[in-house]
């Protein structure tokens, strides 16, 4: 019996892998216009994986228009019906909607989203920052961003309420998702150098709708500090509070630390 069972195992077949989420399954709440964040999630996260996202309609990226969309009974309906899956976590995927009404506003979304969502751990692209920027030590920072000053303004009263003076921030004013989307690496890049200053402890790249992940291991090479962007913070938050643990390199010094059985505010 012992060798046929042997014989069994050897003649296995051998199977492609299939992306299924046989780590875990992550839930994310994304703009309908969007097409930058799945990707990129996908790209830094280890094999075993997944992400399922339900979203939501925003016309343009101005605060009378993220209001709309947050105000809409479709955000409590995006969330109810993602929490129908069997997932380990899920993020709201959208920067300026949670930082939107300054310090507290993402906290209050979080519990919002609890009770949409129950027993299922919950993060913002906001929330996710603010636990970045912890994990990296920084105190001031820089911040490179695509958005109208108006949105600038609001983020940096959000990082400042919450511990991180921004000592210099520039934005490209851009309103069309679309046009989020379109914008290069190599604008991104020029964008970060440009605005950083020496006295930064790291930088921060706004938006997850704009492309970010691919230029920041050259970035934190080229400015000799910490570089946290939108995407890449919400999907080390998300695999956090979903218990995947290991280090990942190729996508800044965020991901190369080894993350805790029992995290920091998770």
């Amino acid at each position: 019996m012992g060798a046929l069972s042997q014989a069994d195992n050897s003649n296995k077949p051998s199977f492609a892998f299939d992306g299924f989420g046989s780590r875990a399954k992550i839930g994310l709440v994304y703009i309908a216009s969007s097409v930058v964040m799945e990707p990129e999630l996908y790209a830094m996260s280890p094999p075993g994986v997944s992400w399922h996202t339900s979203r939501l309609h925003l016309p343009k990226v101005t605060v009378s228009e993220i209001e709309h969309m947050m105000e809409a009974p479709e955000l409590e309906a995006a969330f109810r019906l993602l929490a129908r899956a069997p997932l380990d976590a899920i993020c709201f995927g959208g920067t300026s909607p949670s930082f939107l009404h300054g310090k507290g506003w993402d906290l209050a979304l979080l519990e919002a989203i609890r009770c949409w969502a129950p027993g299922i751990p919950v993060t913002t692209a906001s929330t996710a920052v603010l636990a970045a920027l912890d994990a990296v030590g920084a105190g001031p920072i820089a911040m490179a961003t695509p958005y109208t000053d108006d949105i600038n303004r609001l983020a940096v009263r959000f990082l400042s309420d919450n511990g991180h003076q921004v000592l210099s921030y520039k934005g490209l004013g851009i309103t069309g998702d679309h046009k989020l989307a379109e914008v290069s690496l190599d604008t991104v890049y020029q964008l970060a150098v440009d605005t950083d200053v020496a006295k930064a402890s790291a930088m921060f790249l706004s938006c997850t709708n704009v492309r970010t992940i691919g230029c920041i291991q050259a970035l934190e090479e080229r400015l000799d500090k910490p570089v946290i962007s939108a995407v890449q913070a919400s999907g080390w938050h998300a695999m956090r509070l979903a218990g995947i643990r290991e280090s990942l390199t190729g996508y800044g010094s965020l991901l190369e630390r080894p993350i805790p059985t029992q995290p920091k505010n998770a």
